[in-house]
C-alpha cells in the first residue's frame, strides 16, 4: 500500500516538474527567411523578411546586420514588424559570397533572442553610388557585426534550455523508482 501511495505521489511530482517547464518551452522562434537559410542568390536582395512562430518586438535601434566577405557590411534601412513577421529595407555591397544575416528581436514575454542566417551571393553586388552611401532619411546605417551564435540558431537569452528540463524530471522520476524499489525489496 505504501508503494503506491509513494509512487503516485513520485508520479505527480514528476508530471509538476515536467508541467513546470513547459512555459520555458513557449518561446517563439525564427520559422522562415527570405532570403532563405542556405540560398544561393543570383541578384542581392532589395528586403529581408524573418517571420516567426509567435508575436516579436525590437531588442534594438540596430536589429539587424548583414555581413559578408571582405568585411562587406550591408546597408540596413529600418526594421518594420508587423506581429510575427520583421522586415527591414537593405543595400547591398560587396563581392561574390557566403553572406550572414544577424538578427536580433524581443519576444512577447520579454525574451530577447538573437540568431543569424547565412546564405551566398553568386554575384558581386553592385557598388553604391556616391549620392546613395549615405543612409536615407529613417534608415540606420549597418554597424559592424557582433558576434552572434551559430548559423540559423535562435537563442533566449537568460532561459534554462528545454533539454535540461527534460533530463532534470527524467532523473527525478528514475531516483524516485530506485529509492521505491529499495524501501519495498528491505520490507520484504
Amino acid at each position: 500500500m505504501r508503494f503506491k501511495r509513494f509512487g503516485a505521489s513520485l508520479l505527480v511530482a514528476g508530471l509538476a516538474l515536467m508541467g513546470a517547464a513547459t512555459p520555458a518551452m513557449a518561446h517563439s522562434e525564427l520559422k522562415s527567411s527570405d532570403p532563405a537559410r542556405g540560398a544561393s542568390l543570383t541578384t542581392p536582395p532589395t528586403q529581408i523578411k524573418l517571420t516567426f512562430s509567435g508575436p516579436v518586438t525590437l531588442a534594438d535601434d540596430n536589429p539587424i546586420q548583414i555581413t559578408g566577405p571582405e568585411n562587406a557590411s550591408w546597408t540596413v534601412g529600418r526594421a518594420e514588424v508587423a506581429d510575427t513577421v520583421v522586415t527591414a529595407p537593405v543595400q547591398a555591397v560587396g563581392p561574390a559570397g557566403e553572406y550572414t544575416l544577424r538578427y536580433k528581436v524581443a519576444f512577447d514575454d520579454s525574451h530577447a533572442a538573437s540568431g543569424s542566417v547565412k546564405f551566398t551571393l553568386s554575384a558581386p553586388a553592385a557598388a553604391p553610388s556616391p549620392s546613395s552611401q549615405a543612409p536615407a532619411a529613417g534608415q540606420a546605417p549597418a554597424s559592424s557585426a557582433s558576434p552572434a551564435p551559430q548559423a540559423g540558431e535562435t537563442t533566449p537569452e537568460g532561459l534554462v534550455p528545454a533539454w535540461v528540463w527534460i533530463v532534470l524530471a527524467v532523473a527525478v522520476v528514475v531516483a524516485g523508482l530506485v529509492v521505491a524499489l529499495r524501501f519495498t525489496r528491505r520490507k520484504d
